[in-house]
């Protein structure tokens, strides 16, 4: 899958995953929304959750401050699909359920799209990357196995419930 990257720029660059993956050429960063092809975009706020169903060959992701996201991914064009349950493994939010970083979202999508080596690609720039498919493995395995949206919420709906 491409893979690219709606880059605000507003955050700290040595802890940046997008600014990694593209030294890596592993994906493309836009400083704008008009050069980002349209695809699957990975919106928080999306009223659908991303399943195997969702087909496309374009991944992609914002890459801003949460106080920045809901007004931001709005103007990216394409299919907005929301990540369901899965926990961060990346230092800042280690252990934090829907917190993810870029290449966490990217890697997240890309298991659940039945993209598994091209996560693991992805992650293995990051020396905690295992450890996000470590944490996740039930729920991702789950979710790929999925048939469309509606079973993905239904199996998220377990986790949340686990997590009361």
């Amino acid at each position: 899958m491409e893979i690219h990257v709606r880059y605000e720029g507003d955050d700290d660059p040595e802890k940046c995953s997008a600014r990694k993956l593209a030294r890596f050429d592993l994906t493309e960063l836009h400083q704008s929304a008009r050069p980002v092809p349209p695809g699957i975009v990975l919106n928080p706020f999306a009223e659908q959750a991303l399943s195997p169903a969702d087909t496309d060959d374009v991944l992609i992701a914002l890459d801003c401050s949460w106080e920045t996201a809901e007004s931001e991914a709005f103007q990216l064009r394409g299919t907005h699909r929301a990540l369901p349950f899965l926990v961060a493994a990346n230092p800042v939010n280690y252990g934090q359920p829907f917190q993810l970083n870029t290449v966490e979202a990217f890697a997240g999508a890309l298991c659940i799209l039945g993209e598994r080596e091209q996560a693991e690609q992805l992650l293995s720039k990051f020396r905690w990357g295992h450890t996000f498919l470590e944490l996740n493995a039930e729920p991702l395995s789950r979710y790929a196995a999925c048939e469309d949206s509606t079973a993905i919420v239904s199996v998220q709906q377990d986790y949340l419930e686990s997590e009361d």
